[in-house]
């Protein structure tokens, strides 16, 4: 592992030596050994002066292959492209995948996508322009137009015919779908079946009539769910009147995947969103803020529901001691709930139960982990303070607790998904603080009704 990373930073050293003294062949010859994600994660790498060389030494074509393997936020997008000529840029656009230019597209203003849009052949144009009229974060958005399709009343040889022609610009060809003569889904062929099949064969006889699709304006969580149960490389999209409109590739999922996935970890951890480390602290506390400044006010409102019991407080002070073991408890409970119900939602889970169902099994698990963590706390007091009724009151508030904020874990993001909301937004400072306001009312509560019989 060692010798690989030496044998890489030695790459990089040569490819940048002959970068900067203008070795145009040998940095070609080095460059194109290496694999094209480890092109774009060079590229990433480079420093303005350097990049703008490299542009010339690559034509629009080799540089999108660079962009289709590079994870770039909106302020380095925008400085890469401001970086390239506006012609070298477009081309570079409208020779990669549709579905990718439409990614890259999407961080920019819509004044300088229509310039990019401009500069480009007609026919990529109005390829990309179909795509970016699909609405973001659905199926529509992160399909591709480029594939290939077959008719059904046709035979092997002229279907194999159509895929060596229009192989060279699909993204997949492991899968061929079939349409009929309005382009209505109705079937899918493997490229084994063709390879396999005579060549007189008639499609209808060797495809697949139970084809899975998903519409076009269908979230594209629920499209990586699809693919993700079915184990598919590629999963067609339609129209509501079953017309093939283009495909999702598994790359393309993969992509949504760990986008939902920083993006569900960012609100659960109270931030907009997931903060890179190359970002400024500006930056970064700007995202910040905005959770911080709402879970302030309602710490202002813990604070103020702890003294509307200051008369209990002064009475007996030592209960004052419990009130962070209380809520901790409490919140890490709710967090622990709030998690596993997300994740039931991102699964599909929640829709195969009933919530009511769920809910049962978190108050089940809230009275198990309640009640062991209330025996333990009673006895801990007892022996450290001496006193049996404060031991059961602080471990009767645990119990209570721990219920309540386990179910309440649970249904918040359950209830948001049921209005279409994203259950993430339930972040768990957010949960975490509400579930302290509850802990604090049951336990506080509790001393108030037995204050005459604490010591």
């Amino acid at each position: 592992m060692a010798e690989l990373q030496k044998m890489d930073e030695l790459e990089e050293e040569l490819l940048i030596t002959a970068l900067r003294e203008d070795q145009l062949d040998a940095f070609r010859d080095l460059f194109f050994d290496r694999h094209s994600y480890d092109q774009g994660r060079w590229f990433v790498k480079l420093k303005p002066e350097d990049r703008a060389i490299l542009y010339r030494f690559l034509s629009p074509e080799e540089m999108a292959a660079i962009f289709e393997n590079i994870d770039a936020d909106e302020e380095e997008v925008e400085t890469y492209l401001s970086e390239m000529d506006s012609i070298y840029a477009a081309q570079m656009l409208a020779q990669m995948y549709a579905d990718d230019a439409v990614d890259v597209l999407n961080e920019l203003d819509q004044g300088k996508v229509a310039g990019y849009l401009t500069l480009m052949e007609e026919d990529a144009a109005k390829e990309i322009r179909e795509l970016l009229h699909y609405k973001e974060f659905t199926a529509g958005s992160i399909m591709t137009t480029e594939f290939v399709a077959i008719h059904a009343h046709q035979t092997v040889r002229s279907a194999m015919q159509i895929l060596k022609s229009e192989a060279p610009n699909a993204e997949t060809i492991y899968y061929t779908f079939v349409v009929d003569e309005d382009r209505r889904l109705v079937g899918v062929v493997s490229l084994r079946d063709l390879i396999i099949s005579e060549d007189e064969t008639m499609i209808t006889e060797i495809m697949n009539e139970r084809v899975y699709s998903v519409l076009v304006s269908v979230d594209q969580e629920e499209a990586a769910r699809k693919i993700r149960d079915y184990n598919f490389l590629a999963l067609p999209v339609v129209d509501i009147n079953d017309r093939l409109l283009g495909i999702i590739t598994i790359d393309d999922i993969v992509d949504v995947i760990d986008e939902e996935a920083s993006d569900d970890y960012s609100k659960l951890a109270g931030i907009s969103d997931a903060d890179s480390s190359d970002k400024g602290p500006f930056s970064a506390a700007k995202k910040r803020l905005p959770w911080l400044i709402i879970l302030l006010f309602l710490g202002m409102l813990t604070a103020s529901l702890i003294g509307r019991f200051e008369e209990t407080l002064d009475q007996v002070a030592i209960l004052s001691v419990f009130i962070p073991l209380i809520a901790g408890m409490a919140g890490n409970t709710g967090t622990q709930a709030l998690a596993v119900a997300i994740r039931r939602i991102a699964l599909g889970e929640v829709e195969k139960e009933t919530s009511f169902k769920i809910l049962f099994r978190e108050a089940g698990t809230g009275l198990i982990a309640g009640a062991v963590c209330g025996v333990l706390v009673t006895g801990v007091v007892f022996v450290w303070k001496g006193d049996l009724l404060l031991g059961m009151l602080v471990g009767t508030a645990i119990l209570f607790s721990l219920i309540v904020a386990a179910v309440a874990g649970a249904m918040v993001p359950i209830v948001m998904h049921r209005f279409k909301i994203d259950p993430a937004v339930a972040s768990g400072p957010f949960i975490t603080t509400i579930n302290d306001i509850i802990s604090i009312l049951i336990y506080l509560g509790l001393a108030s009704l037995f204050i005459q019989n604490l010591h």
